[in-house]
């Protein structure tokens, strides 16, 4: 039998329970009962329409001392208006004052919709359940998501932990995690959250569910709230004696090399085909760049999982930075082996997927490497490297002509995702290198060509096309397949010396660019910048889409970032104090530490760049003042490009120049100046297009 120190205390704990709220639905139904709008039951309770929408909605709840008067109010309504068929309250329920109540408690998660479907036997053993609560409180339930495509997955590919318990999901579901250490929550993700996304390819392996910790959360796990040091943001770790790492450790978890950094992955062994593994990103470790993610670790955790749900939705789970999320988004679409048949044994076995790297890591040829790498250090390369970089170019001031000078302004145009648009159909090569002496050159055949190309000749008033500050060739040099054919395109006959060449070639980034560009467009369509606007109509919705919606404009980023980002991580270079030039650093041990690759590309983005505005010389007459990347600035009698684009004179645009248009590899207003001010940068040394563009940075190597 009960003591009395027992049941005093259990009557206690029924005395300190929180107010208990109707469900969402009754809470509209007494507002409405009552003839009293949101936005005056917002201004009531001196809150926001939206608060109100979301308090009956199920989104989220009230906390006190707002929840106290809300109750109150709802109590009142009751009385009045009771629901059609039920005895009206027999009496007003009992609250506890606000000051016996723990600060922080008051807020449970609520549906008012049917549970997502269960999750079948291949899944966790059981799905998510909210925190138990005291008995007389109603239990919390869960705001059930859309319907999922993979029953596997109910609750979608991540999750946004906030220090009360609410995991924040995509499409507004909100889950209550009762995990109080970092162990905790990863067999929570992975038994019972229903988070997780389907795999991008048939051969292709399911991605991880990730949670995002808020600094409260970070905190209530045992994790410091910022990480400190004198290393970059991006290389602090926590050290293996801290206790959360001890703990991860005790369990039997494994860190990856990368260590508990901004973005730790912990993970088991596979059984079998499931995988168990779980993806962290602690917003207060800077795991969301402000670069690539604009705004978005200072926005409440719904709307966060709203941006990175989205991102993940038209682009992939993140794994770290937007470049890491590039470059696993190659693999995840281009999967390194595929199930053949053994014809001996008869079994399945991993097997290699036609038109995909592989699964080991390929050295390059050495003109192909950087300095610092094995292949060069090792062999004594002297013979010069590749330098397909993006241009970084401005024109000579004495080149300027007095009509230009009077031109009243410097008109900026940025080409959309230009390193995307130039990675369609792009054929690279898939295995290793040969080395041949005086070969024919063959324009269909990806490699590196040492060819002397000083004697094209190209006008003054352009940039030279081989080379990224548009100065002319001196001699012989290394180039990539695009830019030799480029000058056979211009007139003039190519003799190459050496070349290392690829025999095995493919499309392979064709699906890393289709589902990009498909992310790209639709991105800016949800901000108002569609296909069937004329350049004006861009022009002006352009101007504006940053200011639709935060949100939304903050994935535009990310997709933009994770374009530049992947690329230059086929070509990551060594990070850290401890290197020794010779040695081999992680990224070598990857099959995607590709440099050729990134070559090819940043080669045809430039060749596409140098043949639109050739044709606009030739069109219009008009030479550019500077390029940065893929930001062009030209001399205008006005301040849009309107008044200096080739258009016929049906009013379209004439094809081979530049276009406005929300397409990859087509252009957009990206900033006027004063004429007097570009050549006043001219005079000075620098470039304009850097300023216009605030200094974009150009496929950063880096994470």
């Amino acid at each position: 039998m009960a003591s009395e120190e027992e049941l005093f205390a259990s009557v206690d704990a029924l005395l300190n329970e929180e107010p208990h709220l109707p469900p969402p639905a009754e809470r509209a139904r007494l507002r409405e009962a009552a003839g009293i709008t949101q936005a005056r039951l917002a201004t009531a309770l001196k809150t926001t329409t939206q608060s109100v929408k979301n308090w009956e909605n199920g989104r989220s709840e009230p906390k006190s001392p707002r929840l106290d008067a809300y109750q109150r109010l709802l109590n009142g309504w009751a009385a009045k208006y009771p629901a059609p068929g039920a005895a009206p309250p027999a009496s007003v329920a009992a609250t506890a004052p606000a000051a016996s109540r723990e600060p922080g408690a008051s807020r449970v998660e609520t549906a008012d919709a049917p549970q997502a479907p269960a999750v079948p036997a291949a899944a966790p053993a059981r799905p998510a359940t909210p925190r138990p609560a005291a008995a007389s409180r109603r239990p919390a339930t869960k705001k059930a998501a859309q319907p999922a495509a993979d029953p596997r997955f109910p609750h979608g590919p991540l999750a946004v932990l906030d220090g009360d318990g609410c995991a924040y999901g995509t499409g507004g579901i909100v889950l209550d995690c009762p995990a109080t250490t970092v162990v905790e929550l990863v067999e929570w993700t992975l038994r019972e959250s229903g988070l997780g996304a389907p795999k991008l390819n048939r051969y292709g392996k399911d991605s991880d569910p990730l949670i995002v910790l808020t600094a409260a959360a970070a905190v209530k796990l045992g994790l410091p709230q910022r990480l400190e040091g004198h290393e970059q943001r991006r290389s602090l770790r926590l050290p293996e004696d801290h206790p959360v790492v001890k703990q991860v450790v005790k369990a039997k978890w494994r860190l990856t090399q990368r260590g508990f950094g901004p973005w730790a992955r912990i993970y088991r062994k596979a059984q079998g085909r499931e995988r168990q593994c779980v993806q962290l990103a602690i917003l207060s470790w800077d795991a969301l760049d402000e670069r690539s993610w604009p705004g978005v670790s200072e926005m409440e955790p719904a709307d966060v999982a709203r941006v990175l749900g989205v991102y993940a939705q038209r682009v992939i789970t993140p794994r770290g930075s937007t470049a890491v999320s590039g470059l696993e988004l190659m693999t995840a679409l281009r999967p390194p082996t595929r199930a053949v048949q053994d014809p001996e044994t008869g079994n399945w076995v991993p097997g290699h997927n036609p038109g995909s790297l592989g699964t080991e890591p390929m050295d390059p040829a050495p003109p192909e490497a950087t300095p610092e790498h094995p292949v060069v250090v090792d062999s004594g390369w002297k013979g010069g490297f590749l330098n397909e970089e993006a241009y970084q170019w401005v024109r000579d001031v004495s080149l300027l002509t007095d009509e230009e000078c009077t031109l009243p302004y410097a008109v900026g145009l940025d080409l959309n995702t230009a390193f995307l648009a130039a990675a369609a159909r792009l054929v690279v090569g898939l295995s290793a290198p040969d080395h041949f002496h005086t070969p024919t050159f063959n324009p269909k055949i990806p490699g590196s060509w040492l060819v002397d190309l000083s004697h094209v000749e190209v006008d003054p008033r352009l940039p030279s096309p081989f080379t990224p500050d548009g100065t002319r060739p001196t001699g012989p040099a290394w180039y990539q397949t695009h830019t030799v054919a480029y000058a056979q395109e211009l007139g003039y006959n190519v003799q190459p010396l050496e070349a290392y060449l690829r025999r095995e070639t493919g499309a392979y980034l064709d699906p890393w660019h289709d589902r990009l560009k498909s992310a790209y467009v639709d991105t800016l369509a949800d901000l108002g910048v569609t296909k069937d606007l004329d350049d004006a109509e861009f022009l002006a919705a352009m101007e504006r889409h940053k200011d639709a919606d935060p949100a939304m404009a903050a994935v535009l980023a990310a997709i933009k970032a994770t374009v530049k980002g992947g690329i230059g991580k086929l070509r990551e270079r060594p990070q850290g104090k401890k290197y020794k030039e010779g040695d081999r650093w992680p990224a070598l041990e990857r099959p995607t530490w590709r440099p050729d690759i990134r070559a090819a590309v940043i080669s045809k983005a430039r060749i596409n760049m140098h043949r639109k505005m050739r044709n606009m010389a030739t069109m219009t007459g008009l030479y550019p003042l500077a390029v940065l990347s893929d930001c062009v600035v030209y001399p205008s009698p006005g301040d849009s490009p309107l008044d200096f684009l080739p258009y016929a004179a049906s009013g379209k645009p004439q094809p081979g120049g530049f276009r406005l248009g929300p397409t990859p590899g087509l252009a957009k207003l990206e900033g006027v100046q004063s004429m007097l001010w570009a050549v006043d940068l001219m005079e000075q040394g620098h470039n304009p297009a850097r300023h216009i563009k605030g200094g974009d940075a150009v496929l950063d190597e880096g994470e």
